[in-house]
C-alpha cells in the first residue's frame, strides 16, 4: 500500500519544504479565520509559489461558500478541498465537477457521527476527533475502538490528537488510507518542528507499508 502522510496547519514556507523533503505526501493550508494556523490568500498564495511542483496542496475550510473556495483555489492553486464544517453535498458536488479532489472531514464522537456520510460525495473521508467548540485541530484523538465495526464506504484517512509516539499503535489497530497531523508536529500552533515530522513521517510510513 502506498503510504500518504498530510502535515497540516502549514504556515511557514521554510516548513513547507522541510516537510516535503522529509516524505510528506499531502501539505494542509487553513483557510479557517478563527484558526490559529490560518492564513490568508496573499500568505498562502506566496508561500505556495515556493513550492516544488509536487505534494498535494490541501486547503482546509469551515463552512465556506462555494465562491470563496473556488477564490483559495485559484489564487493558491490549490488541488484537494478539505470541507471541515456543515457544507452540504451541494458544494461537494460542485467542487468534484470543477475537477478538484474533495475531502470531507467526520468529527467522531460515536459510530452513529459516520452514517450520515456513508454517501457524501468526496474522494476521501478525514476522521477527527469531536469537541464542541471547534471545529478541529485539538490535540486530542477520538476513540478508535469506534472504527472497530465501521466499514468505510470510501478511502479514509486518520486525523485527531496524532503525533509520532501514538502514530504507529494507530497503525496497528487500524487501516486508513493515509494519516493526518497538525499539533501533534508543533514546537508552537503553526510552527513545525523538524525534528518531530521527520519522526511521524518515519514512523507513519513505516506502519502504513505494512498494511
Amino acid at each position: 500500500m502506498t503510504a500518504r502522510v498530510k502535515i497540516c496547519g502549514v504556515t511557514k514556507a521554510e516548513d513547507a519544504l522541510a516537510c516535503l523533503e522529509m516524505g510528506a505526501d499531502a501539505l494542509g493550508f487553513n483557510f479557517y479565520p478563527k484558526s490559529p494556523r490560518h492564513l490568508d490568500l496573499e500568505t498562502a498564495r506566496d508561500l505556495c509559489a515556493k513550492l516544488p511542483p509536487f505534494g498535494l496542496r490541501v486547503g482546509v475550510f469551515v463552512d465556506s461558500e462555494f465562491e470563496e473556495i473556488m477564490e483559495a483555489v485559484k489564487t493558491v492553486r490549490l488541488d484537494t478541498v478539505q470541507l471541515h464544517g456543515n457544507e452540504p453535498p451541494e458544494i461537494a458536488e460542485d467542487l468534484l465537477e470543477s475537477g478538484l479532489r474533495v475531502w470531507k472531514a467526520i468529527r467522531v464522537e460515536n459510530m452513529e457521527s459516520l452514517i450520515p456520510y456513508e454517501d457524501y460525495p468526496c474522494d476521501a473521508l478525514v476522521l477527527d476527533a469531536f469537541d464542541p467548540k471547534t471545529p478541529g485541530g485539538t490535540g486530542k484523538p477520538f476513540d478508535w475502538r469506534i472504527l472497530s465495526q465501521w466499514k468505510a464506504p470510501r478511502p479514509w484517512i486518520l486525523s485527531g490528537g496524532l503525533n509520532p509516539d501514538n502514530v504507529t499503535e494507530a497503525l496497528e489497530n487500524l487501516t486508513p488510507s493515509g494519516v493526518d497531523v497538525a499539533s501533534g508536529v508543533e514546537s508552537a500552533p503553526g510552527k513545525k518542528d523538524p525534528d518531530m515530522v521527520r519522526a511521524f513521517i518515519q514512523n507513519a510510513k513505516r506502519e502504513l507499508a505494512l498494511v
